[in-house]
């Protein structure tokens, strides 16, 4: 979620944004953990749950995975569901 305040301040920065659903991000959490070892914060899962969704165009995808600030109770509790 961006803040009303830094979305503005990032308006004239910006082509355009992605909606990813909490779900949707919880998956991509749990797929990166998986599949590469990483564990990722939300935040950084929303570039990859964009990706999977088909949302982030066709052909090749670069996602860039940054962010790991995420209790692991909490972690552990989000990708149980998904």
């Amino acid at each position: 979620m961006v803040f009303p305040n830094m979305f503005e301040r990032a308006r004239g920065l910006l082509d355009g944004s992605l909606v990813v659903t909490l779900t949707e991000a919880a998956q991509a959490m749990k797929l990166v953990a998986e599949r590469n070892r990483i564990i990722v914060e939300g935040a950084a899962a929303c570039a990859v749950a964009a990706a999977l969704a088909g949302r982030a165009g066709s052909g090749k995808v670069v996602a860039i995975v940054s962010g790991g600030n995420i209790d692991m109770d909490k972690f552990a509790q989000l990708i149980s569901k998904a």
